[in-house]
Formats: C-alpha cells, structure tokens, sequence
C-alpha cells in the first residue's frame, strides 16, 4: 500500500513540475510563482491526509495564511 501512494506523490510532483514548466514557457510567470510558493504546504497536506498526522495550532494558522495570501495573490 505504501508503495502505491509513493507512486501516486511521485506522479503529482512530476504532474506539477510539468505545468510549472508549460507556464513558465508561456509566459504565464505569475501564475508559476504562485503554484511555486505553494510546494512547501504540498507535503504537510499530503501527510495530514495520506499519514493521518496532527497540526499544532502555530502550523495551522501557517497553512490558513499561506491560503489566504495566494487567494489575495491570485485576485490582484
């Protein structure tokens, strides 16, 4: 079983390096950025959900902000 959700992470950054690379080549830059400053919240994201580990209440409001901030990034 761990095997297969190793695939499927490997899968979902080799999918992303790809889009970040079609955007970076399109000129799309900012939407690049954006994607780029979200890859460190990727991995606690997929440990709360693949290894059912707990957030502390400081790593929590870090992941709210970093949502927020893209959200604000992405309006304008």
């Amino acid at each position: 079983m761990r095997a297969v959700q190793a695939l499927l992470v490997g899968a979902g950054a080799a999918l992303g390096l790809i889009l970040y690379l079609l955007a970076a080549q399109r000129q799309l830059l900012a939407v690049a950025v954006v994607l780029a400053s979200l890859y460190p919240a990727l991995p606690v994201i997929l440990g709360l959900a693949l290894l059912h580990e707990r957030l502390s209440r400081r790593q929590m409001a870090g992941l709210v902000g970093a949502g927020v901030v893209t959200a604000l990034l992405t309006l304008g």
